[in-house]
């Protein structure tokens, strides 16, 4: 506090004699008196009372003639001087076109659009993650093409069709087996399967691994752990806790098989073997046996 004091005071004193010089400045200016050196006042004396002596008894000092020429702008009276007469004309508002936009409308018009600009883009965005998004491949509907195609198709490739856009294996249903799987399966899966065609996603329910087709034991053997599933992804031996997943499927109008790898649905329960199929050949796995 006493610290405060002490800086403070000094700066008061020193802005008090800073106002006090100006205002006396202000007066010296206002009377318009000079300050004369010595010897210029010791001159002004020395004439002025040479003039008198001389006669001149009007004779003035420097400083009576500046004095005089102050009182007499002092005394000046201000001259009124009458204005023409004006004619008066109706006020008529310019047009908004010849004025221009004011800067305040500018940044008014500006803050306005920028405002409209943001919630368009807020507004897009919304309606964008709202919209259902349009993919292709994994998770939208796979058109794999006609029954009969994509069944000569799955016995060209040995009785096994990959297809890597849906992530799925495509494989032939027995029509000898469908009086089961009515009872089995659900609505989406026999849609496909009354067509003669069943999907399988191509994880394994154990740990996700991709499994593969054998062709010599016609199953699916799932190189991990040893997890096998028949042709129609119905679990025959393994560590796995059900048969291989399913996607929906359906039959358009077309005649086309459609796909939808967005539904994936739960494998089959472990004993359940609707086609009855055996392995036709020696295991894939390498000594692992029925």
């Amino acid at each position: 506090m006493v610290v405060a004091l002490s800086i403070a005071i000094p700066i008061i004193l020193l802005g008090a004699i800073i106002v006090l010089v100006g205002a006396a400045r202000r007066r010296e200016t206002m009377a318009a008196e000079g300050q004369f050196s010595r010897e210029t006042r010791s001159s002004d004396s020395s004439h002025t009372e040479l003039a008198r002596s001389g006669g001149d008894p009007a004779a003035l000092s420097g400083r009576e003639v500046e004095r005089a020429a102050v009182l007499a702008r002092r005394s000046q009276s201000v001259e009124l001087v009458e204005a023409p007469d004006v004619v008066l004309e109706n006020w008529v508002p310019p047009d908004p076109e010849a004025v221009g936009v004011s800067r305040r409308q500018f940044l008014n018009r500006s803050t306005v659009a920028m405002m409209g600009v943001g919630f368009s883009g807020f507004g897009a965005a919304c309606v964008a993650f709202l919209w259902p998004p349009f993919i292709s491949g994994f998770g939208a509907d796979v058109n794999v093409g006609n029954v009969e195609e994509v069944k000569a198709r799955i016995r060209d490739e040995n009785g096994f069709l990959y297809l890597p856009e849906g992530r799925a294996w495509v494989t032939e249903y027995p029509a000898a087996a469908l009086q089961k799987a009515q009872a089995a399966y659900s609505a989406p899966e026999l849609a496909g399967m009354e067509a003669g065609l069943v999907a399988l996603f191509q994880k394994c329910p154990h740990l996700g691994c991709r499994v593969p087709s054998c062709p010599t034991s016609q199953w699916f053997e799932c190189p991990c752990h040893g997890s096998r599933y028949n042709q129609v992804g119905e679990k025959r031996g393994g560590p796995a806790p059900r048969g291989m997943d399913r996607f929906a499927m359906s039959v358009n109008s077309k005649g086309e098989f459609i796909i939808r790898t967005g539904t994936v649905i739960q494998g089959p329960p472990v004993g359940l073997n609707t086609t009855g199929q055996e392995p036709e050949g020696p295991s894939c796995l390498g000594g692992a046996s029925h």
